[in-house]
């Protein structure tokens, strides 16, 4: 009953987007003899020139250029951009983007804390490098006193558009409970890797990516622990080898810090463990939907789906977390090898003035999970279903691409005790 409750209002969602009317476009047609950009101050025209489908000396309409005016406010170095005909002299259009650019080189300061579990994260991104929408993004994480970093380079498109790559060097260290039948055992977890992708455009709103990551995973007992006798091996470690294949399609339209459309993203993975020379397999899939039923008002929702080889192990891989499905919950409390998880949002805005913008929001999350070695039934089982709903802000900044500080408050509908803030940049999804 839960999750057709769940499917049945996402998918009413999905229709609702689907069938919101579009702004009307009066279509003329007009042959376009020059394209020119004002306001560039780091973005390459000949990168604008490739995401846009009007070109110089061809037909063209009203309508035709609107579209790329959206895909311009699609890009995350531009806040805003309009258009301009002009004719130069008799029979001489003339095309002229007007550009708002974003600052794309921007610090990441990210902080939280929730019962258990205490993080911040320092470092910088850049997702306009060059001038070309590459991405580079360089962190450094404490979580509970353990070291993290990461190194991320991705060039989205070259040769044509049509391919691109993106490479990664991450270290990660944590404190992570797993879960055994006499409770829960505190690890310090370590996972260091490298990995390298390939990326097929199929225009500018679908594409595949083919990755492979070689990455040590290790495991060590901590001295705290809440059991006397705690389970499980004091310290492994394994070697493992991982392949990826991510199919994407992006509808969103982005006006500022408003979204209309939809995101489908479905990722398989495949790990082989060098130590006993097996295989996992997990398969997840993610819908987002947005909608603006009204100038201030931005509905969203998310619908993750997942599911894995069902190993009896402490080590499933998906979990329950405040940081990443269900906020005020806290932080690993729970792990399994298959999750429904919802998120819905209601952000309503109350300040928009040139650079700045404030939102209210209320939100619902609900999730659930299938027990390591049970049955899909487990997934219809109340015991294991968690309902939190909660209110929250955002303070945005709109010159610069993410810069939303977000703080919401959530809270058990079934169990009140169960609550909690959870702080960080960027919308939660």
């Amino acid at each position: 009953m839960i999750l057709k409750r769940i499917s049945v209002f996402f998918f009413f969602l999905l229709s609702a987007q689907i069938s919101y009317a579009q702004d009307a476009v009066a279509d003329v047609d007009l042959t376009i003899n020059n394209i020119k950009f004002e306001g560039l101050k780091k973005t390459k025209e000949v990168y604008l020139l490739s995401i846009i489908h009007s070109d110089a000396n061809t037909l063209s309409s009203q309508s035709a250029i609107s579209k790329d005016v959206q895909r311009l406010k699609n890009l995350s170095n531009i806040a805003n951009a309009q258009y301009r005909i002009d004719t130069i002299a008799q029979e001489n259009v003339q095309l002229t983007f007007i550009i708002e650019e974003r600052r794309t080189l921007i610090p990441i300061i990210n902080f939280g804390g929730i019962k258990g579990n205490i993080w911040f994260t320092l470092g910088a991104t850049e997702n306009n490098l060059g001038g070309y929408g590459n991405v580079l993004l360089a962190f450094y994480q404490n979580n509970n006193g353990r070291h993290s970093g990461q190194f991320y380079f991705r060039k989205p498109r070259l040769l044509n558009n049509n391919w691109g790559y993106s490479i990664t060097v991450n270290k990660w260290s944590s404190l992570e409970p797993l879960f055994f039948d006499e409770g829960p055992v505190q690890y310090l977890y370590d996972n260091n890797g490298a990995g390298l992708s390939i990326i097929r455009n199929f225009g500018l709103n679908r594409q595949i990516e083919l990755g492979t990551t070689f990455f040590k995973e290790i495991y060590n007992k901590a001295n705290n622990q809440e059991l006397i006798n705690p389970p499980g091996p004091d310290d492994f470690s394994q070697n493992k080898f991982l392949t990826k294949l991510i199919i994407k399609q992006d509808f969103l339209n982005y006006h500022y810090f408003y979204l209309k459309g939809h995101e489908l993203i479905l990722n398989y993975q495949n790990v082989y463990n060098f130590f006993d020379a097996t295989w996992f397999n997990s398969l997840q899939f993610q819908a987002k939907i947005f909608f603006r039923p009204s100038p201030k008002l931005n509905i969203a929702s998310r619908l993750k789906l997942g599911i894995s080889t069902n190993n009896d192990s402490p080590f499933a891989p998906f979990v329950a977390d405040s940081h990443i499905n269900i906020r005020g919950i806290g932080n690993r409390i729970d792990r399994g090898t298959a999750q429904v998880v919802f998120n819905l949002e209601a952000r309503y805005t109350v300040y928009h003035k040139k650079f700045w913008g404030g939102q209210i929001v209320a939100f619902t999350d609900s999730g659930t999970w299938r027990n390591p070695g049970g049955e899909l039934s487990d997934l219809f089982d109340s015991d294991l279903f968690r309902q939190f709903v909660g209110i929250g802000t955002r303070v945005i900044y709109q010159k610069i691409f993410g810069a939303t500080l977000r703080i919401d408050y959530g809270v058990d509908l079934y169990d009140t005790q169960q609550r909690g803030f959870v702080l960080g940049l960027e919308q939660y999804f």
